[in-house]
């Protein structure tokens, strides 16, 4: 299972969250709810390539970083994917090794980088400063900060999930991030949540989602680019401007990746007669009712809502400290006072 069921549902309601406290930053993630979206996956998980390809057919499988020991197609061997960079051949390990610590600015650098790494309570300023860089680095369009407004999602979140950051309490199964509950967390969020209580067309959300572009701002947030704006004046070490080309070619092979990374998800999320697939039962070790009792049980909407209300607080802490999300109106008229004030006078 994947990521990309948990960090769009985390988008969806961490916005939800924000248009309730009616913070300004809710109308751009709305406007571009896509880009929104996007950047709450691959703003930060940008391992997003096959990880093999089948030797008796040429064809990619798989998910970066996740090992493929067999063909998928056809049973027999694989050999390992390699991208085509500016900076030379590079697999999806290395991609991780070399730039997930930038994506996720709080974890995953690699040891020589961990000096790199931003501290919760800076992170607001971080990414307060990301944003503010929008207009210099992509124009004045709010596109490019609707994205940013997904990757603090999901850095919240991955913070949160994977205890780098304390605040969630769930025990679902074996622990709260566990190779067996993820599939359980994927699925209930997936139909119980999703489907049946927001009443999501998750295959059109990840289509729209998919063919979104690179946005350049990526690079300047993951400090992959010269030095600029509010974010080098802040945070003047660790900027890595010989990797932007490599970056940027990363970048447009997760979006070639992800329809079919997509469409593989929808695979594994998919029920026949009320039933998941077998090899997620013999993973977790029971049916799919039981895997849903069990995530009733552990309480995994309250867990839900305290990520929710930690992605609101972030909102709310880089706003506060953003000029440009500062700048943005506070309340828009709706039709209901603007047909009256326009009401013609008889």
């Amino acid at each position: 299972m994947s990521g990309l069921v948990g960090h769009s549902l985390y988008a969806i309601l961490g916005l939800k969250a924000a248009e309730q406290r009616r913070l300004p930053l809710a109308a751009v993630a709305r406007r571009y709810f896509a880009s929104y979206l996007a950047g709450a996956y691959l703003g930060s998980d940008i391992q997003t390539m096959p990880e093999a390809v089948c030797i008796d057919t040429g064809r990619e499988c798989g998910y970066g970083t996740v090992p493929v020991e067999r063909s998928p197609f056809t049973g027999g061997a694989v050999r390992p994917f390699t991208l085509e960079t500016p900076s030379g051949p590079t697999t999806p390990r290395e991609v991780h090794r070399r730039f997930y610590g930038r994506a996720h600015l709080i974890f995953g650098w690699d040891r020589a980088d961990l000096e790199l790494a931003v501290p919760w309570d800076h992170l607001p300023d971080y990414l307060a400063a990301v944003i503010d860089d929008a207009e210099l680095i992509s124009g004045v369009g709010l596109r490019p900060v609707a994205y940013m407004l997904g990757w603090i999602v999901h850095i919240v979140s991955d913070s949160l999930i994977k205890s780098k950051q304390p605040g969630l309490t769930l025990n679902l199964i074996d622990g709260l991030y566990t190779p067996r509950n993820r599939p359980i967390q994927d699925l209930f969020e997936f139909h119980k949540i999703g489907k049946e209580e927001l009443r999501l067309n998750w295959p059109a959300i990840f289509q729209d989602l998919s063919e979104t572009p690179v946005e350049n701002l990526q690079l300047h947030a993951m400090r992959c680019s010269q030095p600029r704006g509010k974010l080098a004046s802040l945070f003047s070490d660790g900027w890595a401007a010989s990797q932007s080309k490599t970056l940027h070619a990363i970048l447009v092979e997760n979006r070639r990746w992800l329809p079919y990374h997509i469409s593989d998800i929808l695979v594994d999320t998919r029920l026949e007669d009320g039933e998941c697939s077998e090899p997620i039962r013999r993973l977790v070790g029971m049916p799919y009712e039981g895997m849903m009792h069990a995530a009733e049980v552990a309480g995994i909407r309250g867990m839900l809502a305290q990520l929710t209300e930690a992605i609101a607080d972030m909102f709310v802490a880089v706003e506060q400290r953003s000029t440009l999300l500062a700048s943005l109106p506070a309340d828009d008229p709706d039709w209901g006072t603007l047909r009256q004030s326009w009401k013609v006078k008889k």
